[in-house]
């Protein structure tokens, strides 16, 4: 391609009036300076991820991070790693709070209330701790083709996925504003599972294969509960107020009691109730309450020959 042939570069002043037109906030109501005066650093998304990878690390030493854990240097590596994410989430959590128009924490104040959040967070984490290691036992107990609990630890998208949703689900109670979200939203990238950090979660969870697994905000999900591929716990509709907007924190997705198991595909949709010990076939789709120990599936196949037009 000779020179004349190359397309002409925008000239500087092209440039000059683009970047002002980026740079000017009347045409986008949201982002990081919108507010005068305030903090203008939003959360990092890559040191959340950093943050998650320290906590796996915190909750399973050896399983993450350093795989060269003994018991003498255990207390040192956790130690460590507790100091860097106390520090890093209490940044990201007042760098969330700038950013909350709910939040009425004042300006002055964010420091100490991330500081205060973030205390209250770490209290929780043994919590944490002892309900994903049931989660671990129910992967391995209710897979044939598990190994070992320490095969699922390393191996099974279901155990990440909820291992992020229960670490933001104690910050989604706590009213921690953007992490929580984000949390979750980066398990949903890397597994393909999508739980909302307020969907609330008895023990012994297990997801088996997991993609396509989406679980909503209201969700009430008892003990012992086994969910399979591409199953949807949904809300069937959306209320609207008086200006026609959804009208939001309402309970609109279902209640799933102790021990049910739904397998894949199926779609269970509103503020209903699956009744203890209840199994829940593929492909089911289902917006009705069904008592305990209850047994749904599709209606069976039927095959019919037809010979010389015969049943026609």
């Amino acid at each position: 391609m000779s020179c004349a042939d190359q397309p002409a570069e925008p000239s500087p002043s092209a440039f000059h009036d683009l970047v002002g037109e980026l740079c000017d906030p009347s045409g986008v109501p949201f982002g990081p300076f919108r507010f005068a005066g305030a903090c203008q650093v939003l959360p990092s998304r890559a040191t959340v991820a950093r943050i998650l990878e320290r906590l796996q690390t915190i909750l399973f030493p050896g399983y993450h991070g350093a795989s060269d854990v003994t018991a003498r240097n255990l207390r040192y590596r956790l130690g460590d790693e507790l100091d860097q994410v106390a520090v890093a989430l209490a940044e990201q959590i007042r760098r969330g709070l700038c950013f909350d128009r709910h939040d009425a924490t004042p300006g002055g104040a964010q420091a100490a209330r991330a500081q205060e959040l973030t205390g209250a967070f770490l209290t929780r984490i043994p919590a944490i701790r002892r309900t994903l290691a049931t989660d671990v036992h129910a992967a391995f107990e209710g897979d044939p083709a598990a190994r070992s609990p320490d095969e699922v630890l390393f191996c099974y998208p279901g155990i990440v996925a909820i291992t992020y949703q229960r670490i933001a689900h104690e910050l989604y109670l706590l009213e921690v504003p953007l992490l929580p979200r984000m949390i979750t939203e980066l398990a949903h990238a890397g597994t393909g599972i999508d739980i909302h950090p307020g969907a609330a979660i008895g023990e012994r969870f297990f997801i088996d294969h997991g993609t396509g697994v989406v679980i909503g905000e209201t969700c009430v999900i008892g003990a012992g509960v086994r969910l399979y591929q591409g199953v949807t716990l949904g809300a069937r509709s959306f209320p609207l107020d008086e200006h026609g907007n959804p009208i939001k924190g309402i309970p609109r997705h279902p209640i799933v009691e102790d021990d049910v198991v739904v397998y894949g595909g199926a779609t269970i949709l509103g503020r209903i109730t699956i009744g203890r010990g209840s199994m829940i076939g593929g492909n089911v789709w289902l917006t009705r309450s069904v008592p305990p120990g209850s047994k749904i599936t599709q209606s069976e196949s039927r095959q019919e020959l037809f010979q010389a037009g015969s049943g026609i």
